[in-house]
């Protein structure tokens, strides 16, 4: 049987305006980093995106380099794609990136012209669409000049093979630089990604003014420091989590499971308690309080964790009280 999105999906989510621009975001974005790989269940796939689009998240996050094996998420959602999202692919922001290694030798890696015309053009074959809505820089190159990488990402909207760029782990500097020269080339930046939890706060110190200061987007990943600010880990290790299962694509580790986090998690558990949310809702609702955030960007394993995560952005409100009791207890 033919999928058939919820009709109501659109009044269970709020949106929010990417910088100045006219694209609006959901609070909760789908990404495909962890969970689509070559090992992960097929239909449970398709029941995670088919719960994410029903409940109003049109927002697909994806790279090159997602799996594992690199390449294999893109496929995954390319497949599903075709089979159940093509119809309303006008309905849908669907993300990709190019940064990381995808290839031997010297033009499969980093920023060049070279590789990132390429890896798009690899991307796009793998889902099957004509175009990308956004197209990131996955990581700034020190090797290749900032101007070489901004002019590809012009050349590729100018190509009509996406339709907005964006930046990802860019420090302040960067941004500021990457962003002021690709309005001077006529494709604005729209939005940039950068790793944001309760555990990790750098983009406080500059990242966020910038954004604001400069009218651009931003969407967060790892807000939930990988599980670790969920209850999965507060009575040992579950073997289907990311470390018991032994990923090494960029996942958590056993040594950052530590006596004195879970000591944190524990403590932050309870404030969730008092707030009717779980742990997993409160640290979404933690990044969401600030306005200059665009979207969280949520990986899930089962669909019920993607109705938690929009359960989440419903109440974003944090009393003075509960933000400094939660400082207070990060800073133990």
């Amino acid at each position: 049987m033919a999928y058939q999105p919820d009709e109501n999906r659109y009044d269970k989510i709020n949106y929010r305006r990417c910088g100045n621009s006219g694209v609006k975001l959901p609070s909760i974005s789908l990404g495909l980093w962890h969970n689509f790989g070559e090992t992960d269940d097929y239909e449970n796939c398709r029941n995670i995106l088919h719960t994410a689009f029903d409940n109003g998240i049109t927002h697909f996050d994806l790279a090159n380099n997602y799996g594992p094996p690199p390449g294999a998420a893109e496929m995954t959602f390319g497949k599903i794609f075709k089979q159940d999202f093509k119809p309303l692919r006008d309905e849908l922001i669907i993300s990709s990136k190019a940064g990381y290694q995808m290839w031997d030798g010297p033009y499969g890696d980093w920023g060049s012209k070279k590789y990132l015309v390429a890896s798009l053009d690899q991307s796009l074959k793998r889902m099957g669409l004509d175009y990308v809505d956004i197209f990131y820089h996955h990581r700034p190159d020190p090797e290749t000049p900032l101007e070489e990488t901004m002019s590809a990402l012009d050349l590729i909207v100018r190509q009509g093979k996406a339709l907005y760029v964006g930046l990802s782990n860019y420090k302040p500097h960067e941004a500021k630089k990457a962003i002021d020269m690709l309005r001077r080339l006529g494709t604005p930046c729209l939005i940039i990604q950068p790793r944001y939890s309760m555990f990790d706060r750098w983009v406080e110190d500059g990242l966020l003014d910038v954004l604001e200061e400069e009218k651009v987007g931003c969407i967060t990943f790892s807000s939930l420091a990988q599980g670790l600010l969920t209850n999965k880990y507060l009575h040992g290790i579950p073997e289907d989590s990311r470390v018991g299962r032994h990923l090494t694509n960029g996942a958590i580790t056993q040594s950052q499971i530590t006596e004195e986090v879970l000591n944190k998690v524990k403590q932050l558990n309870e404030i969730a308690a008092k707030r009717n949310q779980t742990l997993a809702q409160m640290a979404l609702a933690w990044v969401l309080k600030d306005n200059r955030i665009t979207s969280v960007i949520l990986g899930a394993s089962k669909t019920k964790q993607v109705i938690e995560g929009i359960e989440a952005s419903k109440n974003v409100e944090f009393s003075k009280e509960e933000l400094d009791k939660i400082d207070f207890i990060l800073h133990q």
